[in-house]
């Protein structure tokens, strides 16, 4: 058994995300760390309590998307085979390095609230994300280009992430109208990730990276993608280049999902919150077995999932 886990990004917060990581003594610790990140509110009241807004901001969501994956690895890491490919879908690439124990797991906390705010300090009010599907690369290139706005993120199956000023993209979706678009839908991030409006952002947090210690080659059997190519890390200078890198970067998700299909995944495994991974998953290789956390009432039943696929 080859397992593909997925760390997913921003976008799918909710009061319930924590519904399966949050009483594990093997995240316990986890939970504590990020705490003292959100200015002492405890994440999992946090969900709970505070706005949709609040929960959906840049530092906010960056940090609870990845306490989330990794409080999932650590809870199941003794229920993991022994071949394993870590993939993460925006920050979520950050938590599968933690996840992966390439990174220490609270440092990979650290880092991600670190990286929010270089970000949030090269943001501009109105910057944001936009979901488009349904139209061709060669028309979304164009749209970009002529808008001033950039290619976020490439899905499987024509399904895009664009990102830009307020301007830009109100612009952009004006004109993408014409071209009849299956949908799109403005995502609730604040910030033009992965565009080259972030270009300073990404630099910072290189310099950021230069400093944090790392365990490099990853253990045996985990196998680590790349973002912006979905390559395998092979070289940890060249991995850090391109972890920072993706902040101003257009992320090859499809290729992502690609390379873990060629390193012979046998079953996905999205470790949330959300769905969204592993449903693209299943449509873009629908032989390939792909559930969420979130379709297990309970850790048991994503630990008994993965033993009876192990067999």
């Amino acid at each position: 058994m080859t397992l593909a886990i997925l760390c997913s990004g921003q976008g799918r917060q909710h009061s319930e995300m924590f519904a399966l990581t949050s009483d594990t003594p093997e995240s316990e610790a986890l939970f504590q760390r990020a705490c003292v990140l959100l200015d002492g509110i405890d994440p999992r009241l946090l969900v709970r309590q505070i706005s949709e807004e609040t929960i959906h901001s840049n530092r906010c969501g960056q940090i609870i998307c990845t306490l989330q994956g990794l409080a999932a690895a650590a809870a199941l890491r003794s229920s993991l085979p022994s071949n394993v490919v870590f993939a993460g879908y925006s920050v979520g690439e950050l938590a599968a390095w933690g996840a992966a124990e390439v990174l220490d797991p609270f440092t990979t906390l650290d880092l991600a609230a670190k990286r929010a705010a270089m970000m949030d300090a090269h943001t501009s009010p109105g910057d944001g994300l936009l979901f488009i599907r349904g139209l061709p690369r060669d028309v979304i290139d164009g749209l970009c280009e002529r808008h001033g706005a950039g290619l976020a993120i490439v899905n499987p199956d024509d399904a895009f992430i664009v990102g830009g000023s307020r301007q830009a993209l109100h612009a952009l979706v004006v004109e993408a109208e014409q071209f009849r678009p299956i949908r799109m839908t403005l995502l609730p991030v604040m910030v033009a990730s992965h565009t080259k409006l972030l270009r300073l952002a990404s630099a910072e947090f290189r310099k950021v990276l230069a400093g944090t210690p790392i365990r490099f080659p990853p253990i045996s059997g985990f196998r680590l993608l790349s973002g912006v190519d979905g390559a395998t890390v092979m070289n940890p200078e060249t991995g850090l280049n391109k972890l920072s890198g993706q902040i101003c970067t257009t992320v090859q998700w499809a290729s992502c999902l690609q390379s873990c299909v060629e390193a012979g995944t046998t079953c996905f495994l999205e470790l949330g919150p959300g769905d969204a991974l592993s449903r693209m998953a299943r449509e873009a290789f629908p032989e390939v077995e792909s559930r969420s956390l979130s379709d297990f009432k309970s850790l048991v039943g994503v630990r008994a999932w993965i033993a009876a696929r192990a067999h």
